[in-house]
């Protein structure tokens, strides 16, 4: 067996509204599929990233908030590819995310920041120069 990649990461949101709008406006990833599945009173989206890679978006009622940040037991957080960290943070603060300073990492010398979705889901910035189809930020 060899892994090829990742396909997707899945996320549970509280206020799906709230979280398409950050997820496809914000972050400007493309939707694929939206699904509303009436015997579960439930959504499902599926969004594109650049790489061919997938977030899909859940809505699900009642279900638990997230017990910590971000050291709780699980996926810590998602981090994103971006060309450039200090251009995508800039874009985010001026949509009125609240974004961490720049920091580099000391072992590989990359630069990233953390930031959050509309859940307190911890998201990074990890910046990289292999570029895919970027979008406009």
């Amino acid at each position: 067996m060899k892994l090829l990649g990742i396909h997707h990461a899945a996320i549970i949101c509280s206020d799906y509204t709230r979280s398409k709008h950050f997820y496809s406006n914000v972050l400007k990833l493309n939707v694929i599929n939206e699904h509303f599945r009436a015997d579960r009173n439930s959504y499902k989206l599926d969004l594109a990233m650049p790489d061919g890679s997938q977030i899909e978006l859940f809505s699900f009622d009642g279900s638990p908030a997230r017990p910590s940040y971000p050291e709780a037991q699980g996926l810590r957080h998602l981090a994103f590819k971006v060309a450039d960290v200090q251009i995508a943070k800039t874009y985010l603060e001026s949509c009125d995310v609240n974004v961490e300073d720049i920091r580099v990492d000391e072992i590989t010398g990359k630069k990233f920041t953390f930031f959050a979705d509309p859940d307190n889901l911890p998201l990074e910035l990890y910046e990289v120069y292999e570029v895919y189809e970027v979008y406009e930020v």
